[in-house]
């Protein structure tokens, strides 16, 4: 029987519960929070666990994760923790849990071949095509049986565009599951695509046969004209190769190639071979160095003169840019520049582009004959004349 001592210190401490609070209790605004901290009440695992702030779920993972327990528990656990995740759609922290299970190195075949298939899913659906090909692998090899592997593996390899592989993944598995919709399904998927792949294969290995024909032609054809493309490798300047009024046509001609008719200027245009009259259709490139303006004819006939086009882009109506309108075709001149000799060559707007083209000095550089025009005895035109070495075609 309690004595009045005991008694008194019961009472007090009765009365102290009723006057102060209790320090460790849940908070009145926030105890809705505080309680989805704690395991048993909790709507869904946090994708970050922060010991401090959920102490109690930190101890139950480190109870599940102890030393004390076999690999295979220890694997099972961080699956069924993947498997979690994954019906989340939380593919991430699925990866990261069924990673920790391998981690794990338990003998089970089977579970590992099931948590290499999950981690291939993982892979597959946040799109890490390769890695989920390489896992469905590993779990195909543990266990060459594995339905869920093989279906992986396929839908992988259809994927990554690589039918033929899906194929042989699907005809696998269907030599142990011959009944399975989802493998026949992904079969005559990888069947169909691939079909159409080797159909548009054969379509532009066709292309590109017809088009290195007509490559082939049109360098023959400018061969036979004696035209020469810049070569690719500038020769020394001064050498016995580079005799001024020397023939440089074999030098030239032996650069051809189907690089050199590529043309390097923002229109694309390029040379080709005009079935119906035969001639050569130029783009043609022509420059003003004082008014730094340009003009760019598409398809210069080779056979046209340069008056011919002078007298349309230069006719009623001028460039806006000639304000003092000194740009008449009566009054221009007409040059091509020989890069090597560093000599440039007046050429009479009467002359067709052709005959150019022919001549022993004159090279085409990058696929687009180029030209300066001046306005004969102009003040800029004696100043840009002045120092140059300057011959007539």
């Amino acid at each position: 029987m309690a004595n009045d001592s005991e008694e008194d210190g019961w009472d007090a401490l009765m009365d102290k519960f009723k006057t102060e609070k209790y320090k460790y209790g849940f908070n009145e605004e926030t105890w809705e929070e505080e309680m989805d901290r704690i395991p048993l009440f909790m709507k869904e695992v946090p994708d970050v666990i922060d010991p401090e702030k959920y102490p109690e779920l930190t101890a139950l993972q480190t109870m599940i994760h102890d030393e004390d327990r076999t690999p295979e528990e220890k694997a099972e656990d961080l699956k069924n923790e993947g498997n979690s995740y994954f019906k989340k759609k939380k593919y991430k922290q699925a990866l990261i849990s069924y990673t920790a299970a391998l981690v794990v190195k338990c003998d089970s075949v089977d579970l590992n071949t099931v948590i290499y298939s999950n981690r291939a899913a993982a892979h597959f659906y946040l799109g890490n095509m390769r890695s989920a090909l390489k896992d469905a692998t590993i779990a195909k090899k543990l266990k060459p049986d594995h339905l869920k592997a093989l279906i992986r593996g396929a839908q992988c390899c259809i994927e990554l565009k690589n039918f033929a592989e899906a194929l042989k993944w699907c005809d696998e598995g269907l030599k142990l599951h011959p009944t399975d919709k989802k493998l026949q399904e992904l079969r005559a998927s990888a069947d169909k695509h691939k079909r159409a792949a080797d159909r548009d294969a054969r379509k532009a290995k066709l292309k590109e046969k017809k088009l290195l024909g007509e490559k082939e032609i049109l360098l023959s054809a400018i061969k036979d004209r004696g035209i020469k493309l810049f070569p690719s490798t500038r020769p020394q300047r001064g050498s016995d190769s580079e005799d001024e009024e020397g023939d440089s046509s074999s030098r030239g001609v032996s650069q051809l190639s189907l690089d050199g008719l590529s043309s390097q200027e923002v229109t694309g245009a390029q040379v080709y071979l005009n079935q119906e009259d035969g001639a050569l259709y130029w783009p043609v490139l022509f420059l003003y160095p004082e008014h730094q303006q340009s003009d760019f004819i598409s398809a210069f006939c080779e056979n046209h003169c340069f008056s011919d086009h002078l007298s349309v882009m230069f006719g009623e109506e001028l460039p806006p840019w000639d304000t003092d309108q000194k740009y008449s075709p009566s009054n221009l001149l007409l040059f091509f520049e020989d890069e090597l000799k560093e000599t440039l060559y007046q050429v009479d707007v009467q002359t067709s582009l052709l005959q150019v083209q022919q001549h022993q000095r004159y090279f085409v550089k990058a696929g687009t004959p180029s030209f300066i025009i001046l306005v004969k005895d102009s003040p800029y035109c004696k100043q840009y004349l002045s120092g140059k070495k300057v011959k007539r075609l």
